[in-house]
């Protein structure tokens, strides 16, 4: 082969590399679609490693120095996770911060037994809700119970988010109340702690509820928590 085919071959290969390179580059967010990214992305290769004599030293470190380089750079990353701002502390939701609502998932006409109640967060900070509802009417012997099924982690809730919780009003057809409020009220995260005061929330109209109404826990997905209810 004549050294002018072979420089005709080295040229073509060079000019195939670098239409790939240009190529790849025009897909990632600041490649050469960007003025001026594609002469400083090349730059570092050019002036990472000064050549032997420029600076008075040989291009190979001393003995010693390669060792104590590494050692000098692992310690900027600890100095800087130490100065990294600690996680947003999220505590309970206050009543005053919320607003309370109940809905009928009932077909018109058809007496009150399905509930969908939901809690939205109106305040400025991230707060949690534990548990369930604590619903307990005035001279009954207990809260209406929970579904143990349905319990799920603590509902967190950004401002504006809100969390759901469905309730059965009726199903034993003894002890019978009928109200159209519900005294709701919000648990802390210690098991066995004493639930706050509770906030009157108004229901879609009368309803009658008994020894047979269940509640499940709080959950941030309405359809979740009505499944444990609707067949009933």
């Amino acid at each position: 082969m004549t050294r002018e085919n072979k420089a005709i071959r080295k040229a073509a290969a060079a000019a195939v590399l670098g239409a790939l390179l240009l190529a790849s580059t025009a897909c990632e967010p600041g490649g050469a679609d960007a003025p001026g990214k594609s002469q400083t992305s090349a730059q570092p290769s050019g002036t990472s490693s000064p050549k032997a004599g420029e600076t008075g030293e040989t291009a190979s470190p001393k003995p010693g120095e390669a060792s104590a380089k590494p050692s000098g750079g692992s310690a900027k990353p600890t100095a800087g996770s130490a100065s990294s701002p600690a996680p947003e502390a999220v505590g309970a939701c206050a009543v005053g911060d919320l607003g309370f609502s109940a809905a009928n998932e009932d077909e018109e006409g058809k007496a009150v037994r399905h509930l969908l109640l939901t809690v939205t967060n109106n305040g400025n900070r991230k707060c949690s809700l534990y548990e369930y509802p604590y619903l307990k009417f005035p001279y009954a012997r207990a809260p209406i119970a929970v579904i143990k099924d349905s319990k799920d982690a603590p509902a967190t809730l950004a401002p504006g988010e809100s969390a759901y919780a469905a309730l059965l009003a009726s199903g034993g057809r003894m002890d019978t109340y009928d109200t159209n409020t519900l005294p709701l009220s919000l648990q802390g995260p210690g098991p066995g702690g004493k639930p706050g005061g509770p906030v009157d929330v108004g229901l879609p109209g009368q309803v009658s509820f008994d020894d047979g109404a269940r509640v499940t826990y709080w959950t941030t997905a309405c359809g979740l928590a009505l499944r444990f209810i609707m067949s009933s």
